[in-house]
């Protein structure tokens, strides 16, 4: 059976194909929606939905924030409504002004060492 040709980049994508492309159910998406006001996905006749490519690019970031790097909702929405461009938290007055990194791998590695010492039950 010969492949579907692929849709360009620049094409608009229904929510049945970015659920797929995300691999996460088409629910969670319009739950994002009500979560994220910069998520809105043009709606046509009978409420579909066609995602725009810069609609596909935040709800990739989303999810890559949500399930990849450990955000909350809560914490997606305010990196989101701060403009952020990356994964790091404002400037502050007592380090000179300088942004600072999300400190994810130390997070990670935290959290294995956590899961390991529930499992060995030292509690």
């Amino acid at each position: 059976m010969a492949e579907a040709p692929r849709k360009s980049d620049q094409a608009f994508k229904t929510i049945g194909e970015l659920a797929e492309e995300l691999a996460i159910p088409q629910h969670i998406l319009r739950y994002w929606e009500t979560r994220f006001p910069q998520l809105r996905p043009l709606q046509r006749a009978g409420n579909r939905r066609y995602y725009r490519p810069a609609d596909v690019a935040l709800a990739h970031r989303i999810h890559r924030l949500l399930d990849h790097d450990g955000y909350t909702i809560r914490g997606v929405q305010q990196l989101l409504a701060g403009g952020e461009g990356s994964a790091e938290q404002p400037a502050s007055p007592d380090d000179g002004g300088e942004p600072r990194r999300f400190p994810v791998e130390e997070l990670r590695a935290l959290r294995a060492q956590l899961a390991s010492a529930l499992e060995s039950d030292r509690f």
